[in-house]
Order: structure tokens, then C-alpha cells, then sequence
């Protein structure tokens, strides 16, 4: 039998350590990341390829759009082990696009953790880049960021 920590404190850190009732020590693999304001946490066990966000199911959770989906899975798709994990995530901000980038993150980060071999085709498939874009604040006078209103010669 396995004895795991509480999974959001065992998040605070890029890896965790479980105990084996033998007194072994089993590193679990965990990753952050991040997208737009969206933070995500990700730990990966092993198992069939399923996937779970925030305690639901990840296709339901991401409302079964096969965009953010798709994207959430890449990093495992890259590498080619749709199969070989299961997918525990937290994420938090932002909206569901956002999170699916975040959940992409962290999960490519993982995977790092647990095969630093797959970290040049990750780096390849532009996995281990984060997306340093960020909304840009409205200015006054202008009705958004950079929308101003209809100019009036007279």
C-alpha cells in the first residue's frame, strides 16, 4: 500500500516523494504551469491516458471542445505516451482556453521531470516555450486598450 501526501500541498514542488510500506521511495512526477491568468498543476501517475481536471472528468470539464482537449493531450502525443499516464490537474484563472494552455505546460514540464529524454522533442514541438503574451490595459480616453473613439472633423 501507498501512502501519498495531500495532493495540493504535494504540488508546491516540481516532484513529490511517496513512501512504500518497505521504507522505498517513489518520485511522482509534477509540473506548474501557466497562460494568459490562468495557473495549473499537474501530476502524473501511471495508468491509461485519462484525464482529470479539478476532480471532473477533462473532456467534460473543458466543456468537450476538441481544440482545448487536443492541446491539453499534445505534450503526450509528441512523445507518444497517449497511454502510459493519467492526467490529475488543477487549474485555477482565467478561462477554459487559458487553462488549457496552462494544463499543456505543466504537464510537458512533468513529463520532464519523469523522462529528461523527451526534453529535446518537447523543446522541438514548442512545448517547454511559455506564451509570454498578457492582455493589455485599457487607457483612458479610448474605449479599450487601443480602440479610440470615431474621430469628428467638426
Amino acid at each position: 500500500m501507498m501512502a501519498v501526501e495531500d495532493p495540493q500541498s504535494a504540488l508546491d514542488t516540481t516532484s513529490t516523494t511517496a513512501t512504500m510500506d518497505a521504507g522505498d521511495e517513489m518520485v511522482i512526477p509534477a509540473g506548474r504551469g501557466s497562460r494568459k491568468s490562468a495557473r495549473a498543476k499537474v501530476i502524473l501517475r501511471p495508468g491509461e491516458g485519462r484525464l482529470v481536471i479539478n476532480g471532473r472528468e477533462g473532456e467534460s470539464y473543458l466543456q468537450n471542445n476538441v481544440w482545448w482537449v487536443q492541446e491539453v493531450r499534445s505534450p503526450l502525443e509528441a512523445t507518444g505516451l497517449e497511454s502510459e499516464y493519467d492526467i490529475i490537474a488543477f487549474a485555477r484563472g482565467g478561462g477554459y482556453g487559458g487553462k488549457a494552455g496552462a494544463i499543456k505546460s505543466a504537464l510537458a514540464r512533468a513529463l520532464v521531470v519523469d523522462r529528461p529524454e523527451l526534453r529535446p522533442v518537447l523543446k522541438k514541438e514548442g512545448l517547454m516555450t511559455i506564451d509570454s503574451r498578457r492582455v493589455e490595459r485599457k487607457k483612458y480616453g479610448l474605449k479599450k486598450a487601443r480602440k479610440a473613439p470615431q474621430y469628428s472633423k467638426r
